[in-house]
């Protein structure tokens, strides 16, 4: 090469040894500072080495990882709830399902009241057939003469009927006061045969009041207490003769002690408000006689539906007549009085043949 070629001003000790060019020197300090000898392969990935200024370095590509055999596990930060197992949604009720609630309802609070009742009796020592009616004072003379309790006597499907045949009952009663002030007020007006009619007004109210409770509510209550066939029976005929005889006081037979259509007509036309009062008395005749109607349809057909006949009723009659501690003793006593006689005159017989 010739000398033309070469720099005048360079060092004559560079061109001997080309390690000791600026850009050689400047070089292989950047490569120092970020090549190999500064990579970290444990360090994190987003740590990146910071290239030295004015030098170009590419971006170093950590190796991959092994995949972890093992399967990944979530650990949880907090306890998760118990598990509770929760049942469908139920579907809405039906009005059947309505009514069966209902019912169980009412039965289970009849029982809770049953057994609060039985409770209360254990604590005081109380007997729980002690007669209870009529609620009389404790201080009268007088006891109450049955017992009553719907809730305990009646089964549940039966008590509304017993309770309208008792409250029937009651209305008969004061419609056999407010007959008896119809009759006096008729008597005060002058009316003709008023004074009959009220005497016997009297003793429809005393007689017919106990009697009517007697002879017909309490077969009754008796035979949807017991399922008896022979107290439906005596029901079934008492109440029809009472239904009757209901009637014939609504007709208003004068001097018969009842303020009914004729008499109660014939005194409107003499005194205008005692016969008002009057007609309104042999309405409630005439209500309570379809009432007493209805009822005696009613219970024959819940009658029906009992299994009662007139058999079982004829069987309950005997049975009951010769269970009864009075006729027992009646029959004894007639039985020995026939035995006594009939040895006494045996005997007597015999001696005169003797003589």
């Amino acid at each position: 090469m010739s000398d033309f070629d070469s720099n005048p001003f360079a060092d004559p000790e560079a061109q001997a040894n080309p390690w000791q060019d600026p850009s050689v020197q400047q070089a292989t300090a950047g490569g120092q500072r970020g090549g190999l000898d500064d990579f970290n392969p444990f360090a994190d990935n987003a740590q990146t080495t910071k290239p030295a200024s004015g030098a170009k370095t590419t971006p170093v590509v950590p190796p991959p990882k092994k995949p972890d055999p093992s399967p990944a596990v979530m650990m949880p930060t907090e306890e998760p709830p118990a598990y509770t197992p929760t049942a469908a949604q139920p579907p809405p009720p039906t009005p059947a399902q309505d009514d069966l609630l209902r019912r169980q309802e009412e039965l289970e609070r009849k029982a809770a009241e049953l057994q609060r009742k039985e409770n209360e009796m254990k604590s005081l020592n109380y007997n729980p057939r002690a007669n209870n009616w009529p609620p009389l004072p404790e201080k009268c003379p007088v006891g109450p003469c049955f017992y009553q309790d719907f809730a305990v006597d009646i089964p549940l499907e039966f008590q509304k009927t017993v309770k309208m045949c008792y409250y029937l009952w009651m209305a008969y009663s004061c419609l056999l006061f407010l007959n008896m002030l119809g009759a006096l007020a008729c008597l005060c007006a002058g009316g003709d045969g008023c004074g009959t009619t009220f005497g016997i007004s009297v003793v429809y109210l005393v007689l017919f009041t106990p009697c009517s409770f007697v002879c017909w509510y309490r077969p009754v209550y008796k035979a949807f207490r017991s399922d008896s066939s022979f107290n439906f029976f005596l029901f079934f005929f008492v109440f029809f003769c009472q239904i009757c005889a209901t009637i014939l006081l609504a007709i208003g037979i004068p001097g018969w002690g009842s303020c009914g259509w004729i008499l109660s007509i014939g005194m409107a036309s003499k005194n205008l408000g005692v016969g008002l009062l009057m007609i309104i008395i042999t309405v409630g005749f005439c209500v309570f006689a379809l009432l007493g109607a209805y009822l005696l349809k009613r219970i024959h057909s819940l009658y029906r539906t009992t299994g009662a006949s007139f058999a079982k009723a004829q069987q309950e009659f005997a049975t009951s007549v010769t269970s009864n501690p009075t006729v027992q003793e009646t029959t004894r006593n007639a039985v020995t009085g026939a035995v006594t006689g009939a040895m006494t005159s045996g005997g007597g017989g015999t001696s005169g043949n003797r003589m």
